[in-house]
C-alpha cells in the first residue's frame, strides 16, 4: 500500500514487541484482587475463624445443659414409672401407678355389707344393706320367704332333720326389703300409739333390720301356732330343739335375754352365721345397754 502523503507515525506509537509487557509472566500477587478495593479490610485468617466456631459450639453446649438442668426434674417423676415397666421381663405398655387410699378401721368393718362410713346405729339397731336379690333363694314351696344362699341351704337342711325327730320348724319371715319393714314400723307404730322407742324395742327401724341382710329368719312351731312371734315360744318344742340343735347349722339367736342392744328378748329369731361375709355383717362392737322384754307380737 502506497502511504504517500500520510502523516508518519511517531516514534513513540509505534509498539514493538520489546515494547509489550509480558503479563504472562507477571507473579500471582501483583494480580489486583477486588477486596483490596476496601480500605482497611483484612483477611480472617483459619485460626481465627477455628476460634470463633469453638466458641459457638460452647455456647451451645451450656445453653442445652441449662436447659437440661430445668426440664429434667419435671420430666423423672413421670418417666421413672414408665422405664421400670419396659425393663426385660416387664410388659411392654406403661403400667399406670395407682396411689392407695387410705382407710380406717370403720370403712374395713362396714366393707362386708358395702356400707362407707363409720358404723350407724338408731335406737339400738344398727344399719344393714339389702341383699342382692340375685343372692336370695326360696324356703317356701309358693318362694314367698327368701334367704341368702347358703343360709336358705343350711335352713332346709335343718328343717328336714327336726321333722325326722318329730319338730315342726316353720318359717315365718326371712329376707324383708326396706318398703316392708317401713310398713312394720310406722303403720303398726301408728297403730298402737307408740312412740319411736318404744316401738323400737319391739321392731326395727327401716334400713336397721336383720331381715335386710337375707341371713335373719323368724321360726315358729307348726304344732303351736299361738306362740309364734310371742315370747312364750320358748316353751315350745321347737324352741328346745334349735337351742340344742341350730348351731350345728351354724343358726344362733339374735337377741337373747338381757342382750346389750335393748332390744325385747326374741327365742323366734334367728342368724345365719356359716360365712365369713355373715359373720363379719353381726359381730361387731355393740355398746348400748339398755334392754326391755314384751310378750307382744314383734317383727324386728
Amino acid at each position: 500500500m502506497d502511504n504517500t502523503g500520510l502523516p508518519e507515525t511517531p516514534d513513540e506509537l509505534t509498539i514493538s514487541s520489546e515494547n509489550l509487557t509480558d503479563f504472562s509472566a507477571a507473579p500471582a500477587h501483583d494480580i489486583p484482587e477486588a477486596i483490596r478495593e476496601i480500605p482497611g479490610h483484612k483477611p480472617r485468617s483459619l485460626k481465627s475463624k477455628f476460634r470463633l466456631r469453638q466458641s459457638m459450639l460452647l455456647w451451645g453446649l451450656g445453653g442445652l445443659g441449662l436447659l437440661t438442668a430445668i426440664l429434667l426434674p419435671m420430666i423423672w417423676p413421670q418417666w421413672q414409672p414408665i422405664s421400670a415397666s419396659l425393663a426385660p421381663g416387664n410388659s411392654s405398655e406403661p403400667v399406670a401407678v395407682v396411689e392407695p387410699e387410705p382407710s380406717s378401721v370403720g370403712t374395713d368393718r362396714n366393707a362386708a355389707i358395702g356400707e362407707p362410713g363409720e358404723l350407724e346405729e338408731l335406737l339400738g339397731h344398727i344399719r344393714y344393706e339389702e341383699a342382692p336379690t340375685s343372692e336370695l333363694e326360696p324356703i317356701t314351696d309358693d318362694g314367698t320367704l327368701l334367704l341368702r344362699r347358703a343360709a336358705a341351704e343350711e335352713f332346709l337342711r335343718m328343717m328336714n332333720d327336726a321333722r325326722a325327730d318329730g319338730v315342726r320348724l316353720v318359717p315365718l319371715s326371712g329376707f324383708r326389703s326396706l318398703e316392708t319393714q317401713e310398713s312394720l314400723f310406722f303403720d303398726i307404730k301408728a297403730q298402737r300409739g307408740q312412740q319411736a322407742t318404744i316401738r323400737a324395742e319391739v321392731s326395727a327401724p327401716p334400713g336397721y333390720s336383720e331381715h335386710h341382710t337375707g341371713y335373719a329368719i323368724d321360726i315358729g312351731d307348726g304344732y303351736y301356732p299361738d306362740a309364734n312371734l310371742r315370747g312364750s315360744f320358748e316353751n315350745t318344742r321347737a324352741f328346745e330343739w334349735l337351742q340344742e340343735n341350730a348351731a350345728y347349722y351354724s343358726f344362733e339367736l339374735s337377741f337373747p335375754e338381757n342382750n346389750p342392744q335393748g332390744v325385747s328378748y326374741e327365742p323366734w329369731h334367728w342368724r345365719f352365721v356359716g360365712d365369713r361375709h355373715s359373720l363379719e355383717t353381726f359381730y361387731r362392737a355393740r355398746t348400748l345397754t339398755s334392754n326391755s322384754n314384751s310378750d307382744e307380737p314383734n317383727n324386728p
